[in-house]
């Protein structure tokens, strides 16, 4: 039972964290806390050097942990070291999509008193240049389905993706 366990725990750190399966998750994160802590430690072992897009999720999960730490001082911590790895993305892969709609759900989502919006119509110009150009079908309805749910998209905006 204890060499069971060991092997189980082991097993977790070899595991390969591939985007798409982050990709399915991330929309769930903010139905429950357990759901958000459960994405978070998933991508606890990303760093600077792995895949641009997961260093991304791991940003915008941090950010989003943010709200479930306590003081003042340890929400912003967390919420600043979220942005550092959500704009260290940005700037290494400048022309992923995915990396783009991740920093724009989380400026969307974030209280305006933290200031982290000033890229929104960027990304949204962005999104709406490119969406076109994506090969991949499951990231094309990802994108599109995040517009078309969220309320930061007017109806004009949400009928140039339905088509």
């Amino acid at each position: 039972m204890k060499s069971s366990i060991i092997l189980f725990i082991s097993l977790l750190f070899f595991v390969k964290i591939d985007v798409n399966s982050i990709r399915k998750e991330y929309p769930t994160v903010t139905q429950s806390k357990v759901k958000t802590l459960a994405l978070y430690n998933k991508l606890s072992k990303i760093t600077k050097k792995d895949n641009k897009t997961l260093v991304a999720y791991k940003g915008a999960l941090t950010a989003l942990v943010s709200k479930q730490k306590k003081g003042v001082k340890e929400k912003k911590e967390y919420f600043k070291n979220g942005v550092i790895l959500i704009e260290f993305a940005v700037k290494s892969k400048p022309n992923n999509i995915e990396i783009r709609l991740i920093r724009l759900s989380v400026q969307q989502n974030s209280p305006k008193f933290l200031k982290y919006n000033k890229r929104i119509n960027e990304d949204k110009a962005f999104i709406f240049k490119n969406i076109k150009k994506v090969k991949s079908t499951s990231l094309k309805k990802y994108i599109k389905d995040y517009i078309l749910q969220s309320k930061h998209f007017s109806e004009e905006e949400k009928m140039l993706v339905k088509n």
